[in-house]
């Protein structure tokens, strides 16, 4: 279980760092239309938050080796992931589908969030 443990907050810490370097290096212009303006607005609180994506990812791995001291803050990573995962279900019900693969990663982070939770539970 606890090698199980390790190998999905592995996979877990990479992707929020792919991520959250992609985000922080393209900011919100990234994703809009050329012919919108920047958005100071909205790029600095996506940035300040790709920023948190990409620093999680140490805290993460940090986990991963230190994984014998650490026991209730596995719990609190698993509610984080499922809050991404809830987040995503949000936006869906708010403003609509953001298209087949997000549809797909959301449900994949609310059923990661709370198996890590479990494995956290029976390890």
């Amino acid at each position: 279980m606890e090698i199980t443990l390790q190998i999905i907050l592995s996979l877990v810490a990479l992707i929020c760092f792919t991520v959250g370097t992609n985000q922080l290096l393209k900011g919100a212009a990234g994703f809009l239309p050329e012919t919108i303006p920047p958005q100071p607005a909205l790029d600095n609180p996506f940035r300040f938050l790709s920023a948190m994506f990409l620093s999680f990812s140490f805290l993460l791995i940090w986990v991963v080796i230190h994984i014998h001291e650490v026991h209730d803050l596995i719990y609190f990573i698993g509610i984080v992931v499922s809050f991404a995962g809830l987040g995503r279900l949000y936006s869906r019900i708010k403003i609509g589908s953001a298209g087949t693969y997000l549809y797909y990663v959301m449900w994949f982070e609310i059923v990661l969030g709370i198996g890590i939770m479990v494995l956290q539970y029976f390890r």
